[in-house]
């Protein structure tokens, strides 16, 4: 697979002219055999054919339709399983961003509480927050 994906044009179009005379060569030959060698010759082409139709159903297909692309292995037989797992990831990323959101959620709620909690035990009155200048104050001080 390599050394077919490593050859260029020129090479490829070399291999294929170098088959066609073998095959030609061999196929003006196979009028001289006797009967019983053709037979044996066609019944091995049969079995090789029908071994190679086993190999090919066996492949991995990708098939990409508006910018998805799937990754499928065998014949394209679905079963309930393959479609199980193939909505497990689409589950687990849902549980996780529900997940995150009742983190955050949580976090910011304690966040509040802490910040109502100084505000009250504070010994300043809250309406001093509301002051535009004791903003400007603690951003002086800082």
């Amino acid at each position: 697979m390599t050394t077919a994906l490593n050859m260029n044009a020129s090479q490829i179009l070399l291999h294929d002219r170098f088959a066609r005379k073998v095959t030609a060569r061999l196929s003006q030959s196979e009028d001289d055999l006797p009967y019983d060698i053709t037979e044996r010759l066609r019944a091995a082409r049969v079995q090789a054919v029908s071994k190679r139709k086993v190999t090919t159903s066996q492949t991995v297909h990708t098939t990409a339709i508006n910018g998805l692309s799937t990754l499928t292995m065998g014949g394209g037989e679905d079963s309930i399983w393959a479609r199980v797992a193939a909505f497990l990831p689409l589950i687990a990323l849902i549980a996780g961003l529900i997940a995150i959101n009742v983190i955050q959620s949580e976090h910011r709620a304690n966040e509040l509480a802490e910040v109502d909690g100084n505000l009250l035990t504070s010994d300043l009155p809250p309406a001093a927050y509301a002051d535009p200048g004791f903003t400007q104050f603690l951003k002086n001080n800082r």
